[in-house]
């Protein structure tokens, strides 16, 4: 188990979104001089333990659904790290790669989840 809050997990995961949208954009043929492989690693990592500890933070909930629901993000984030690792099994990492992952609807699962569960974070 990580000691990083469910909180940082997401923070990795959408700051580093944030920056594959923006190198998408910038056509480039490879990663080379690039942050591109070190965010993708990182979210790899994130993604690893966000889905047990949405489970952990918000065990206490004892709604119906609830349970069902983090299972959903558990997968989600299973299978979008599968979409990383793709991407990261690459020796070369261009932009076009990294605008197919953006558009993949299995990290845009999981970034739904996590921007829902940054706010039900919120008091």
């Amino acid at each position: 188990m990580s000691d990083i809050s469910l909180a940082q997990h997401i923070d990795v995961i959408e700051r580093g979104y944030e920056y594959l949208l923006a190198y998408a954009a910038q056509g480039r043929p490879d990663d080379a001089g690039t942050e591109a492989r070190v965010t993708l690693q990182a979210m790899h990592a994130a993604m690893s333990q966000v889905g047990e500890q949405a489970k952990l933070t918000f065990a206490n909930g004892g709604l119906p659904g609830l349970g069902d629901y983090l299972d959903a993000v558990e997968a989600d984030a299973r299978v979008a790290r599968g979409a990383i690792a793709l991407v990261l099994s690459r020796p070369q990492i261009a932009s076009l790669l990294v605008d197919n992952l953006n558009a993949s609807v299995h990290l845009r699962a999981l970034l739904t989840d996590v921007f829902l569960l940054e706010q039900a974070l919120k008091p």
